[in-house]
């Protein structure tokens, strides 16, 4: 009944999402701060007898607004239901069977179950130790590269300059996932002034709040968005989330002021967990990613789930040895440091 790729493969398995209020929940990079409140305005003026009716194919608010945004054309800009979306699209629109899709690891590992997905052939190239760019990474043979930038699970940042090397060639697409960005002190958009095979991703999930509502944005050149806008489904985001997501690209100083907050809390985090005795990579996102090298942090994991604080641990040989944090609210942080400190 079900393709022999489908029944080989793992799913990806998202952080946990538990129904009850009890814990202290750092594990899936949610901000702890709300949205602006002209999100919330439009929403309410939104619901109405128009959600009987289909939103637009293209979501053409949100894409003439993230356009102005982002100081793009609308053209230029393609809205998926997340970001997670778009990356499906890219592969859908780029991968014959078999076509091989290159990134660095550790990384996002939906990439993997992707690539499954669409009959591709995953190629890992490891990360040097200091999660800088692989050189291998501009040699290896792929239709499609993809750098998660800033890093997740690690959260380092690689400026558009250590990218140079993957664009010597353009005969294939080459995709940075900036989900993370507007924690970071930069950004890769200027490569879609001179790079014609580059597509950004961005979500408005973290930085905006809006996790909720599944809006991501792929930014790129007219004739690359307009070959991917012939492979996604016709109305892929809803009309609440084009309301949304507009509303709150109107409003960017709100989003500003708690990335503000989120990067002082995450500062003050990391000096806590060094003094601790981890080893925490200097993260340009809005998680830290805690390490013991060489020791299992499953069980510490657990202890933590069994306090109220949960985290995210992964299983995987290159992985366990460290727990992702999510930067939470500076009350949120206190309780993660105390029982932390009783646990170590």
């Amino acid at each position: 009944m079900f393709r022999k790729t489908v029944q080989r493969m793992a799913g990806y398995v998202p952080g946990e999402q538990p129904r009850d209020r009890r814990y202290v929940k750092l594990n899936t990079n949610e901000n702890p701060y709300p949205p602006s409140p002209q999100v919330l305005d439009a929403l309410r003026d939104a619901i109405g007898e128009n959600l009987r009716l289909y939103p637009r194919p293209m979501a053409d608010e949100l894409r003439e607004r993230a356009a102005r945004h982002y100081r793009l054309a609308p053209r230029n800009v393609l809205v998926g239901n997340g970001s997670d979306e778009l990356l499906a699209i890219l592969m859908r629109a780029t991968l014959d069977a078999g076509g091989r899709v290159a990134y660095p690891v550790p990384t996002y590992s939906l990439y993997d179950t992707l690539v499954a997905i669409h009959g591709g052939l995953a190629v890992p190239v490891p990360f040097p130790d200091d999660f800088s760019l692989p050189p291998a990474l501009a040699e290896v043979d792929a239709e499609l590269v993809i750098v998660c930038n800033p890093n997740s699970p690690s959260g380092t940042w690689l400026p558009p300059q250590a990218l140079g090397p993957l664009f010597r060639r353009r005969d294939r697409l080459v995709v940075i996932d900036e989900a993370y960005v507007d924690f970071a002190d930069g950004h890769c958009l200027e490569l879609l002034r001179d790079v014609p095979n580059v597509v950004v991703l961005r979500t408005l999930s973290k930085s905006y709040s809006l996790a909720g509502m599944r809006i991501g944005l792929a930014l790129g050149s007219e004739s690359v968005i307009g070959e991917l806008a012939k492979v996604k489904d016709s109305y892929n985001v809803n009309r609440l989330s084009i309301v949304a997501g507009a509303a709150a690209l109107r409003d960017p100083r709100w989003m500003e002021a708690n990335v503000r907050r989120v990067r002082r809390s995450r500062d003050a985090l990391t000096r806590r967990l060094v003094e601790m005795g981890f080893v925490v990579p200097e993260s340009q996102a809005n998680f830290v990613f805690a390490r013991r090298p060489g020791e299992d942090l499953g069980p510490l994991y657990e202890s933590l789930k069994r306090r109220g604080v949960l985290v995210r641990h992964f299983a995987t040989p290159e992985l366990r040895d460290g727990l992702r944090i999510t930067v939470g609210t500076d009350d949120e942080i206190a309780v993660l440091v105390r029982v932390l400190g009783q646990l170590v």
